[in-house]
């Protein structure tokens, strides 16, 4: 199970929260939380992204704990846990600028430079968020990530058709939306 707990201080509650005692993980989380929320607010710089990671981390770690091996501290396993977090949090803020650029195309709001770009890519971002998670979703793989629909609807767990009628719909959803003046 774990190989090592010996001065871990950990060790009792994390055994018992892994054999399912909920009280033990309460008191485990307890226990970390400051941790958790401090690194997050230290790698992301902001409390709004730290309680969000924090909040992530904690539901996350319901699923994640029977997987501890004990290779590290729980402390230091744990605080991997939120590196990683905030990392994907950096890495999905990365993909979804790109991804304006990229549906900017698809709705026909690409134009050379001429002053305007910012505004159409601000359009772009207000526009996708506004969209329903099932369309968003599809349209962050597709356009944001560049899969196929069929990758996209194996994540999605959807038959591919699904996908690429989604993808309709966001094209037809953006196309139709209030755009910038011309």
């Amino acid at each position: 199970m774990m190989a090592r707990t010996a001065g871990d201080p950990d060790a009792d509650l994390l055994a018992a929260a892994m054999a399912g005692d909920r009280a033990a993980f309460a008191s485990l989380l307890e226990r970390h939380y400051d941790r958790i929320h401090g690194l997050a607010w230290q790698l992301t710089g902001t409390r709004a992204d730290a309680d969000d990671i924090a909040q992530d981390v904690c539901c996350t770690l319901v699923e994640k704990i029977g997987g501890f091996r004990g290779e590290a501290k729980f402390s230091t396993w744990l605080c991997g846990i939120v590196y990683n977090a905030a990392r994907d949090l950096h890495r999905r803020r990365r993909s979804f600028s790109g991804l304006t650029d990229r549906l900017a195309v698809l709705v026909g709001l690409a134009r050379g430079p001429d002053g305007r770009d910012l505004h159409d890519a601000m359009w772009v971002k207000s526009a996708i968020a506004r969209l329903a998670p099932p369309y968003r979703d599809a349209a962050i793989l597709v356009a944001g990530q560049q899969l196929t629909h069929a990758e996209a609807a194996a994540i999605l767990g959807v038959a591919e058709a699904t996908v690429s009628w989604r993808m309709h719909e966001v094209r037809r959803l953006l196309s139709g939306a209030q755009r910038p003046s011309d």
